[in-house]
């Protein structure tokens, strides 16, 4: 436990440590694997693209034929709503967008904005899956037919029952920690994008080869067909003839098509140097794929697929494209088939980031006290907030359930949620616009009058997506009713838990206090730790697995080794737009978590530092902190999720990662009742068996009695020559041989460590430093 004095002097005489306030050195810079702009575009891109499986047919069931216009209006709308997330990121306000809206507008709208956006998140999750379904379930009718078989499945139910299995399957994801990384994201776009390319020449191809192509009509009032369903309270009132009124509404029920531009503003803080340019390339990127794919494929769909067979289409129409395209019947069928594995690739993953999003958000929430501490009990064995994980995976299936596979149903909800979560975002920018002057990017349009200057551009965003949203608010009937009914129950446990949190610090808990010291990141030098280079850095995470930091405790000799016990706030990949704001790095399980260091502590009576490290990746922040704090040792206790030799890889590859120069230091894997597992992370001389060392030797007397070598030749010649005849095999026809050997060679030290466990090791390693 660090005091917030210097050193490590001993406590007065009949002062504790416990007696005394303990002091957290927190390290704000999250550890992150930055990304390049094409890995954050592939991100976006995921949630964004996948839109254009579902959007087109939404679309033209609201509003008629002239759907593919207003699809392509909101993707060209777009580019203006881009502006708005640029500045918000350029303003790096921390803690995302629950913080953008509190510190502009008050922790009252901040709880509606986070309630709205919750809504956004947990319906992108069923409107995805549920398409994906969709298009697998026409998919097996049609190869049946094909087939000649009679078996035929109902798409809807189908599709609900796709639903609730690739729910539950990213739900078990969640909870074990699994996220889907940006190189899994880019190879998906990589794949997405070859299917797009393919429909941008084929369909061209088709409609000169028909030769009898027509534009959809005007999106004017007379060539717009609203449905009562999609003019809801609206419907026998004049309104949705005047002019303006009636493209807000049909702009309305198409805005669905930049569903997930709100990720945009998470991967800002994961793309790399220099960021904001890199975002703006992101930016646009995006913007302009969205607007070629989605846009483009909506107006092909209904230039190309006929008027009476399009309906049967609505809920897959890029299906229904590639059926209708030019070609030998076989050929079609076979895109169909790439078409359909496509769509589950990118919208079945559109549930995982769902997921991560709103979780990252409620725990944003709890963080900051307005949601109860019982949500953000880590889940025993994998440490994730399952609670909220589970809760969230229960909204979404139960809005599968409800759905009933009815793709128009969720679609118009989905609108719903984005333009509500869109619209506060814009104003809470707005509003900061007058409150702080330190954007590095602002909307374009602005105009000084004296010393004042207005934000035309971002005002009109703003004012043009509250539009939207009044008009969603009237003309979606059942999306309005969920939408606000969801919102209120949010709202309602936000207040109460809020409360409570107060009620309960009023009342005092039994925990250690400690005093908060921010730095912006981890270094001897740089922060408050009193740690001397060469300290043992332990790593703990679960209070009631604190084994590896009890023999460290008992081992180490305070006179040559100081220790520094971490912990790593995990933040996952895309879960908030920036770092952590202050008060939330320190959580009330954090503090519960380094209560029970202190504790032990305590009991040996030795001085331990104190450190909470965010990260994307709890590897990279580990090697991360113990390269900066120049720790000879990184002390783990066993994972639950993988084996002692996994974690030591994992963590080296971590290590491997590093920015030049290096530092290395030893690794050690504690687990109750076995011996230590060390590894040396880095380039270090290897550990020989007492037989290598004795083939090494044999080799070396057999060469030097060769006249041509004589007393010329050593040990390391012998080493060298084996090395590099080893690194020429495995580069040559003789690869397969070498790794035969190898895996041989693995099994007899697997085997005899196995003979030997619990005894002296058979290579044993070099005593540990700081060892008593």
């Amino acid at each position: 436990m660090s005091s917030s004095s210097s050193s490590s002097a001993p406590y007065p005489p009949g002062q504790s440590t416990a007696a005394a306030s303990a002091k957290v050195v927190i390290a704000t810079t999250v550890a992150l694997s930055f990304i390049s702009f094409w890995r954050g575009a592939a991100i976006v891109l995921s949630d964004l693209a996948s839109t254009m499986f579902y959007v087109g047919g939404i679309a033209e069931q609201a509003i008629g034929k002239s759907a593919p216009w207003l699809v392509i209006a909101v993707m060209l709308f777009s580019f203006a709503v881009r502006s708005v997330y640029m500045e918000s990121s350029s303003m790096f306000v921390r803690g995302g967008v629950y913080v953008v809206v509190r510190d502009s507008m008050g922790p009252a709208m901040a709880k509606i904005s986070v309630s709205a956006l919750v809504v956004d998140y947990i319906l992108t999750g069923p409107i995805s899956v549920v398409s994906a379904g969709q298009y697998l379930g026409h998919l097996l009718n049609e190869l049946s037919e094909l087939n000649h078989q009679s078996f035929r499945i109902e798409p809807n139910w189908f599709a609900v029952f796709f639903g609730v299995i690739v729910t539950g399957y990213f739900w078990w994801c969640n909870i074990k920690g699994v996220h889907e990384s940006s190189g899994d994201a880019l190879r998906i776009m990589q794949v997405t994008t070859v299917m797009v390319g393919i429909l941008l020449i084929w369909c061209p191809l088709t409609l000169l080869l028909q030769g009898n192509a027509q534009l959809p009509p005007a999106p004017t009032t007379q060539n717009l067909r609203f449905t009562p369903e999609s003019l809801g309270w609206l419907e026998g009132t004049f309104w949705p003839h005047l002019t303006l009124v009636g493209l807000l509404i049909a702009f309305g029920h198409s805005l669905l098509a930049m569903s997930g531009f709100e990720t945009l503003a998470q991967v800002y803080r994961e793309i790399g140097y220099p960021k904001l340019r890199n975002l703006k390339i992101t930016a646009n990127i995006v913007c302009t794929y969205a607007l070629m794919s989605t846009g483009l494929i909506s107006l092909f769909a209904v230039m190309i697929i006929p008027d009476a067979t399009r309906p049967q289409y609505y809920n897959n129409l890029i299906g229904g494209l590639s059926m209708s395209l030019s070609g030998p019947y076989v050929l079609r069928l076979g895109f169909h088939i790439f078409v359909a594995m496509v769509g589950v690739l990118i919208l079945s993953g559109a549930v995982n980031t769902s997921m991560i999003g709103a979780n990252g958000i409620l725990n944003r929430v709890a963080e900051d006290g307005v949601l109860l501490a019982w949500f953000r009990r880590p889940q025993p064995q994998y440490g994730t907030t399952y609670r909220v994980v589970s809760l969230i995976a229960l909204a979404q299936i139960l809005t599968i359930l409800g759905s009933r596979g009815d793709m128009y149903l969720l679609g118009e909800a989905y609108a719903f949620g984005v333009v509500w979560s869109f619209f506060l975002k814009s104003l809470g920018v707005l509003v900061l616009r007058f409150q702080r002057s330190d954007q590095e990017y602002k909307t374009p349009f602005n105009f000084r009058v004296g010393g004042t200057e207005i934000p035309i551009g971002l005002a009109m965003v703003t004012l043009s997506l509250f539009m939207i949203a009044l008009a969603n608010l009237f003309t979606k009937k059942i999306a309005t009713i969920y939408g606000v009914s969801f919102t209120i129950v949010l709202l309602v446990l936000f207040i109460v838990s809020e409360r409570i949190n107060l009620r309960q610090r009023s009342r005092g808990k039994v925990l250690e206090e400690f005093n908060l010291d921010y730095h912006p990141e981890v270094g001897v030098s740089s922060t408050g730790i009193q740690a001397r280079p060469g300290s043992v850095l332990v790593s703990v995470r679960d209070y009631r697995r604190l084994y590896h930091l009890e023999k460290v405790l008992q081992k180490t000799n305070m006179r040559r080794h100081d220790i520094v016990v971490m912990t790593v706030r995990t933040i996952a990949p895309g879960a908030g737009e920036h770092d952590l704001a202050d008060s939330q790095l320190f959580s009330e399980y954090e503090r519960q978590l380094f209560t029970h260091v202190v504790a032990l502590a305590e009991k040996e009576g030795k001085h331990v530092e104190l450190l909470v490290v965010p990260g994307v990746n709890p590897f990279d922040a580990m090697v991360q902190a113990a390269q900066n704090l120049k720790a000879s040792r990184l002390v783990t206790g066993i994972s639950t999720r993988m084996k002692g030799e996994e974690l030591a890889h994992a963590i080296g590859l971590a290590w491997e990662q590093l920015t030049e120069p290096r530092h290395p230091f030893s690794l050690e894997i504690i687990s109750p009742g076995r011996s230590s597992t060390y590894v040396n992370l880095g380039p270090h001389p290897p550990r020989l068996w007492p037989e290598d060392v004795d083939r090494v030797h044999g080799i070396w007397l057999g060469l030097s009695d060769d006249e041509r070598f004589g007393a010329q030749v050593h040990h390391r010649d012998v080493v060298g020559v084996a090395l590099r005849r080893m690194e020429r095999d495995l580069e040559g026809p003789d690869r397969q041989e070498v790794l035969t050997d190898l895996a041989r060679e693995l099994r007899t030290a697997e085997a005899a460590t196995a003979e030997q466990r619990g005894e002296v090791a058979p290579h044993p390693p070099a005593p540990s430093e700081g060892e008593s």
